[in-house]
């Protein structure tokens, strides 16, 4: 792949490919953005111009022009590569079976139409669905002007235990873990049934011009990447994850080239030592949380855990803990985030960073 803007693709690439064999070739790989960012760009667009936040969203012509308004003279550096991927919210995957969302100025949320058990009988996959559907032709109008000018990426999809708390609501899945377990259990085999139909749908037409595998956290691989995730995880116990959620995640690991595991706070990372034990998972990304759960440096013994596992971790951190971070933690198997505030800041941090050894 050549990208215009991206001169050191090649070298680039190869950070990120010896960084998922927890190896490196020169420095860490490192990403100038903070995660989540993309869900925290409020819309300067004239709000009348559209009749409701969701046609908005749905407005192919737009969200295209809207991204390469953000590319415009912007200059990718270290392991930062132009990536664009079709979002229309977290919970798109449950809305392919039929589940509305609603929307707001930044994201997107479901319903919970399934207040009772046969209510999720009326959830099939559909290729005619509409938001399925939408992310098709948000994906061919990319592809169609991308011109080696940026990456295409697949959407956001959250099966299994998350697509069922989508479905079913996080409060009353929790309680059915309690009272009907088993109920729960076909619920997220239910959200899981599809999935590899789904990312090998989108995977194919990627392959098909030139693409790699690549989605919201903008780390691309040459074979199939998929992040995992299980945010229910943060509300069960650790029994209730090992009989609801791990056995569909290892199926779904088990299917892709590359899988980072999204660790989204310390209730998921209550489960930690399960995840460690699945083969296909390279990598996991740490994301710390706010408040009390700020600065990074309180998480560098569960840092210390992946690393000794002999697996890799993406840490997000702010530019003046990096210092301290990199006198705490050896270097092998990190990949770091950092938001920046100009090129210049960015050159000045890689600088420090390459002399990480």
């Amino acid at each position: 792949m050549v990208l215009q803007n991206k001169p050191d693709f090649d070298d680039a690439m190869a950070r990120v490919e010896a960084w998922f064999d927890g190896a490196i070739v020169d420095r860490v790989p490192v990403r100038f953005t903070r995660h989540n960012a993309f869900a925290e760009q409020v819309d300067d667009a004239d709000p009348e111009r559209w009749g409701s936040l969701r046609e908005r969203w749905f407005d192919v012509e737009y969200q295209i022009e809207r991204y390469l308004r953000s590319i415009e003279a912007k200059v990718f550096l270290a392991e930062t590569f132009p990536v664009y991927w079709p979002n229309l919210g977290p919970e798109v995957y449950a809305a392919f079976h039929g589940c509305p969302l609603e929307y707001g100025e930044t994201t997107s949320w479901s319903t919970h139409p399934v207040r009772e058990w046969p209510d999720a009988e009326k959830l099939q996959f559909d290729r005619g669905n509409q938001y399925f559907r939408k992310v098709e032709e948000l994906t061919a109008a990319a592809l169609a002007v991308c011109n080696n000018r940026f990456m295409v990426g697949y959407t956001d999809l959250h099966p299994g235990a998350d697509c069922a708390m989508a479905w079913r609501g996080a409060d009353r899945l929790c309680m059915d873990l309690y009272d009907t377990p088993q109920q729960a259990k076909a619920l997220a085999e239910r959200g899981a049934e599809h999935f590899f139909e789904i990312y090998d749908h989108f995977d194919g037409i990627l392959k098909q011009h030139g693409q790699l595998s690549v989605t919201w956290m903008e780390i691309p691989s040459r074979g199939k990447l998929h992040i995992p995730s299980c945010d229910l995880a943060a509300m069960i116990s650790e029994q209730q994850f090992k009989d609801l959620a791990l056995p569909i995640i290892e199926r779904e690991v088990r299917h892709m080239t590359h899988n980072i595991f999204h660790i989204d706070g310390k209730g998921v990372a209550r489960h930690l030592e399960q995840l460690l034990r699945i083969p296909e998972i390279q990598a996991y990304q740490w994301v710390q949380g706010v408040g009390e759960d700020q600065p990074i440096m309180q998480w560098v013994p569960l840092i210390e855990r992946i690393q000794t596992a002999g697996k890799s971790v993406v840490v997000d951190l702010q530019p003046d803990e990096l210092d301290p971070f990199m006198q705490a933690v050896r270097p092998e198997g990190i990949f770091l985030c950092l938001p920046s505030a100009s090129e210049e800041q960015e050159r000045t941090l890689l600088k420090r960073i390459e002399k990480w050894t």
